[in-house]
């Protein structure tokens, strides 16, 4: 079957249904004459699964080992309800902290944060665990990083794929085939380094020290 009565059967869009193919949680095969996706009933109760999981807030990391039947589903569950209970726990000491300040704090003037502040720091030693900003400013800034690299390379590899094409069909002199092929690989390399060293830096805080508390 299509993919659109994938998506209609199982409830997800086409999307969800190639991030989980991206993912290895479905492996539909393909027709050998034209290459489309020819997805089973297996396929579609195999997402039935996967989107009961994902409602469950399970990781995908854990659902593929489920399907790969190297978890069971109740040392899975018994997981993350571990987890869960945790995350609950965290939100329970959050909404105290938030009420506290609800019933003390009529302005912004009079908030004394570094009392909040402290009182959070211990809670954090005691195990609990705060929404954290930068962490998910980094991640937000990583992707953005490794997207906008991977763009420019592909369009770096397609001017090659190009340039190739076109020596195959006119044939330039070797001097200039090579000279060209060199500053394309060169901008290539570049963009690497660049995309290397520009991870580095945000991982190590260092473009904005002044976000860190």
């Amino acid at each position: 079957m299509k993919i659109n009565q994938v998506e209609e059967l199982v409830g997800i869009t086409k999307k969800n249904i190639r991030f989980y193919e991206e993912q290895g949680l479905i492996m539909p095969e393909r027709n050998p004459e034209n290459g489309y996706r020819e997805y089973t009933l297996k396929d579609v109760e195999q997402l039935k699964k996967v989107k009961l999981f994902r409602q469950l807030a399970l990781p995908i990391e854990q659902i593929r080992a489920l399907l790969a039947d190297e978890i069971s589903v109740d040392r899975c569950l018994e997981e993350h309800i571990q987890r869960l209970s945790h995350e609950q726990h965290n939100l329970e000491i959050t909404k105290e902290i938030c009420q506290m300040m609800e019933g003390k704090v009529d302005s912004i003037q009079k908030l004394n944060s570094e009392e909040y502040l402290h009182l959070m720091s211990r809670l954090e030693e005691g195990g609990a665990k705060f929404m954290n900003v930068q962490e998910k400013d980094v991640r937000r800034k990583t992707i953005g990083s490794i997207v906008a690299a991977s763009v420019f390379a592909l369009f770096i590899v397609a001017l090659i794929a190009l340039f190739l094409w076109l020596n195959s069909v006119e044939g330039a002199p070797a001097g200039i085939f090579i000279f060209y092929i060199g500053i394309f690989a060169l901008v290539l390399i570049g963009v690497i380094v660049a995309l290397c060293l520009r991870l580095k830096e945000i991982r190590g805080g260092e473009e904005d020290e002044a976000g860190k508390y």
